[in-house]
């Protein structure tokens, strides 16, 4: 029986071929079309139409080449659209350069069609097909079996990692322990599943053929030791099974990981966050362009609903607060008010009459400071929108950790020092993740990831699953 990702990946190049297909015909049909053939010579349409099905040939050749069809990034992250966008690049601008050195006569509205149709396309299509494959993951389906080699928290921490993201696909079918000598039978207890403990590190071939899993994830390199992890490469790669490292570093993203032999060693170099430079102009650049557009789109929005929180009890429109920005300069934060006019002075005793009085990232469902109109825009999250004026004047970004108040999660080791490494921002990694239903510990844990892995692709996956979010209203309150 054929694996799941054979039949999925069957499915994106139909669906990749089928999008290039038709971007290119329609540009020629747009370009060379029934009122075209009358006026352009026959050798001109015979030509154009060659150099379709070359760049089809192309296009379809440059996503293979460059792995946007790759087992291991589809279904999950940004890098699957990175490498369409960047395969879709390279196709375009490798024609501009060879028409542009041999003084070819190619028409450009006719590439101007084709170029932004099907990289669209594609990327709408693959959009699609993730959609696809997390239902079908959601119901039990398209799951890799895999097999946890490793004991203690290390160990603990990959299956739960496993069990918290479904959507990646990774069914934990059980666990080798290094030097177990426990009873046959046992398990593992990870949230409401129990893992089956299947024997020690020399049952890992056994475990596998037992388990049909496809994959070896090994936290216990110390134990097993280099040699025994080369032989136990060697014996996977013969039964076809793919084996997966943990390298003891969390929340790294790969491209700040790169491997380097140093005295015959694979050693695994982390580089440092990048923020200055052309990173943080091109950041910039993309807030501020952003938050123009946005400020011109929902301008008769903001419009309506300041006439209506003004209307309500004639307090006033916008909730301006001092919280933490960039390198812990304070800056004051716009957002339409949801909440009665004396709301701050209520704190502590709404706190307390919740009961939250430990939580760290206050926010609850039913403060009764809440008005109406106030629960409409919280849900909607409208009343975020006037911080697009705090992403103007460069106190904020479009994407990035929210930002605090003063003292709030202080009680953290380094986290208020590694969220001030850069801007605050109107939405983040964890507002796209659960929002408020997250626990305190997943919240700090997806904004330090944030800050080690911030990229141009990422943020521009967080702001499209944050047009998802919001129109779910998942968590919002």
């Amino acid at each position: 029986m054929r694996h799941w990702s054979f039949w999925f990946r069957t499915l994106l190049r139909f669906t990749d071929t089928l999008v290039v297909i038709a971007a290119v015909a329609t540009a020629q049909m747009i370009r060379f079309g029934v009122e075209g053939a009358l006026v352009y010579p026959i050798p001109d349409i015979l030509g154009y139409t060659a150099v379709s099905l070359f760049i089809i040939v192309v296009w379809l050749a440059a996503l293979v080449l460059l792995g946007a069809r790759d087992v291991r990034i589809i279904g999950t992250g940004g890098e699957e659209y990175q490498r369409i966008i960047q395969s879709t690049l390279t196709v375009f601008g490798v024609i501009a350069i060879v028409g542009l050195l041999f003084q070819l006569d190619l028409a450009r509205g006719y590439l101007a069609i084709a170029f932004p149709l099907g990289l669209v396309g594609l990327l709408v299509s693959r959009w699609l097909a993730r959609r696809l494959l997390s239902n079908a993951r959601a119901s039990g389906h398209c799951s890799t079996n895999v097999i946890v080699v490793g004991g203690g928290k290390a160990a603990i921490d990959m299956m739960s990692g496993f069990r918290r993201q479904p959507a990646l696909g990774y069914n934990v079918a059980g666990v080798c322990i290094p030097g177990y000598v426990g009873a046959a039978n046992q398990t593992i207890s990870i949230g409401d599943e129990s893992i089956p403990i299947l024997g020690d590190e020399t049952a890992v071939l056994d475990a596998v053929c037992t388990t049909r899993s496809n994959t070896v994830a090994v936290t216990a390199t110390e134990q097993i030791g280099p040699h025994g992890l080369r032989d136990l490469a060697w014996s996977l790669q013969e039964l076809g099974v793919d084996l997966v490292v943990h390298p003891g570093v969390m929340d790294v993203a790969g491209p700040r990981l790169k491997i380097r032999p140093v005295a015959g060693m694979p050693l695994l170099h982390v580089e440092e966050p990048q923020y200055e430079g052309a990173t943080r102009i091109k950041k910039a650049l993309f807030d501020r362009i952003g938050a123009l557009v946005s400020l011109l789109v929902f301008a008769p929005i903001m419009i309506a609903v300041a006439i209506a929180i003004k209307a309500h009890d004639r307090g006033p429109v916008f909730y301006r607060q001092v919280r933490v920005g960039k390198q812990g300069r304070e800056l004051r934060m716009w957002k339409f008010r949801s909440m009665v006019p004396n709301a701050d002075k209520l704190l502590n005793e709404t706190r307390a009459e919740l009961g939250l009085e430990d939580d760290t990232f206050f926010k609850a469902e039913n403060d009764p400071r809440i008005t109406p109109i106030g629960r409409f825009i919280r849900r909607t999250s409208i009343d975020e929108l006037p911080q697009l004026f705090n992403v103007l004047m460069g106190q904020m970004s479009l994407v990035g950790p929210r930002p605090l108040v003063n003292g709030e999660g202080s009680e953290i080791p380094d986290y208020v020092e590694r969220r001030i490494l850069v801007r605050p921002g109107m939405t983040g990694l964890w507002q796209v993740s659960g929002r408020s239903s997250l626990s305190e510990d997943d919240r700090v844990r997806l904004d330090l990831s944030y800050v080690e892995n911030w990229s141009m692709m990422q943020d521009v996956v967080i702001m499209w699953r944050t047009v998802r979010t919001v129109l779910q209203g998942d968590g919002a309150y």
